[in-house]
């Protein structure tokens, strides 16, 4: 029996959508036509989000999203997946595509930040003279990061603000490389450094994935996994899928290593959360993973579960 892969497309941008209800039904319909799952984020400044689906059921719907002029074809990053990694279409309309939390900072302002490619993005991290700053959340780095990247320790990205604040001073009159999973938050991160007075930076083109696409791990300066928001959960070189899962309870991802842990239960807690829970949390923990299990075994989806890409992880 031929395996069923299905196709994934990370994609974003900044695009003005004035009519965000009407352009919200028409992709809706159009997801549904196509059988696309996934997660989709309208805003007036643009479109976010992952979606995925049989290869030539995909095709069709990024072919429309591009006539309609919502995405750009080059700026797309596409993947594979053996299982459909969402369970269902969700489309949602929020004042920003990625949430910095500070008015008026748009791509669109960028006057001096350069896109770095893949292939050349190794020669800027050796330089002495570059600060290699993730722009990602803690849950995100703790699984991987470039190597010597500093790590801003936020919690969703809003707190980045605060980090570039309270760092100012040691940034001087260095390079600063930065870099996310797909490219987005490092264009709002961006133009938020040069709101600043911050002009040397270098932006990671395409991101984390367009890097572990092209790089081969013979030369690559990335240590670990990357997070990914959907039931991947993360991806290594080549964007294969990774070996991390998530904690169900308080929705952390985890190591094969963390996974060792004696306070991981699956489906129940891990090192993270297993002294946060109450009775009551851990009953339905509990009941969730054996609601989950069964449905399982009868080959259906089990939709109560709601993922981290639909709503739980702030980026």
């Amino acid at each position: 029996k031929t395996l069923t892969m299905f196709k994934v497309a990370a994609l974003y941008n900044f695009v003005h959508i004035e009519n965000l209800c009407e352009v919200r039904e028409n992709v809706r319909h159009l997801c549904e036509e196509n059988e696309v799952t996934g997660a989709l984020i309208f805003a007036k400044e643009g479109i976010n989000g992952t979606i995925a689906a049989e290869e030539m059921k995909l095709t069709v719907c990024i072919d429309k999203l591009v006539e309609w002029s919502l995405v750009n074809p080059l700026e797309i990053k596409f993947s594979w997946s053996s299982k459909l990694p969402f369970y269902r279409m969700r489309i949602t309309i929020k004042d920003e595509i990625v949430t910095l939390g500070v008015p008026n900072i748009s791509p669109s302002n960028i006057t001096h930040t350069k896109k770095v490619s893949a292939s050349d993005w190794n020669k800027l991290l050796s330089d002495e003279n570059t600060i290699v700053i993730d722009t990602r959340n803690d849950y995100e780095v703790k699984i991987g990061t470039f190597q010597n990247a500093v790590n801003p320790n936020t919690k969703s990205f809003r707190e980045f603000p605060t980090f570039v604040e309270n760092n100012l001073d040691t940034i001087g009159d260095k390079n600063i490389a930065i870099f996310c999973t797909g490219g987005i938050r490092c264009e709002k991160a961006a133009a938020y450094l040069e709101s600043k007075g911050i002009y040397n930076v270098y932006n990671l083109q395409g991101g984390i994935l367009k890097y572990l696409e092209e790089i081969p791990p013979k030369d690559s300066l990335w240590n670990g996994e990357c997070f990914v928001f959907d039931q991947r959960i993360s991806v290594v070189h080549g964007l294969q899928q990774g070996s991390c899962q998530l904690c169900r309870s308080c929705r952390t991802p985890l190591t094969p290593i963390e996974r060792e842990s004696p306070h991981y239960v699956e489906g129940i807690s891990c090192s993270y959360c297993y002294n946060h829970l109450t009775e009551d949390k851990l009953k339905s923990a509990q009941e969730r993973c054996l609601q989950i299990k069964l449905a399982e075994q009868r080959n259906e989806k089990h939709l109560g579960y709601v993922h981290p890409s639909h709503q739980v992880h702030k980026i």
